[in-house]
């Protein structure tokens, strides 16, 4: 799924935000990696949950705001998806005592996969293309939509 509608390469298929439920429920794996914006808050509930497979694990790897989380700690302790693996959560931290910590099926991770030795050289190489692309072609890279929240 995309905010836009278009052929990404490598992908099989792609379907905007509107059509989600269209193929929610032929996914076996659901990895969520989008911003947080007003119009992806809450991207998945209950409906979503729903519309997915039994067998299927959805993983949020982007933020926690995404996802409804009564309805996530629905969805698992009722069997409506089989499992989750959260790298976020809403709220982050997860407090002592929350239902997700008891949630069956889930994995949640600390949310600190992003490294200076990881990142550093990725900001490098996207500072070398966008002063390449200012005296250049003026093609830029990562270029911030206001529009769109990111």
């Amino acid at each position: 799924m995309r905010r836009t509608a278009g052929e990404v390469s490598g992908a099989a298929r792609t379907v905007t935000p509107d059509r989600l439920g269209e193929v929610l429920p032929h996914a076996d794996v659901v990895v969520i990696a989008a911003a947080s914006t007003t119009g992806t808050h809450h991207l998945f509930g209950a409906r979503e949950f729903e519309a997915m497979k039994k067998s299927a694990v959805l993983i949020n790897i982007a933020r926690g705001e995404l996802i409804d989380t009564n309805a996530l700690v629905a969805a698992l302790r009722f069997g409506e998806i089989a499992g989750a693996g959260l790298d976020v959560t809403d709220p982050e931290p997860l407090p002592d005592g929350h239902p997700l910590w008891m949630a069956p099926n889930i994995l949640i991770t600390p949310h600190s996969a992003d490294t200076p030795a990881m990142t550093m050289p990725l900001l490098a190489e996207r500072i070398r293309e966008n002063v390449a692309a200012f005296v250049g072609d003026g093609r830029f890279v990562g270029i911030v939509d206001p529009k769109a929240g990111y």
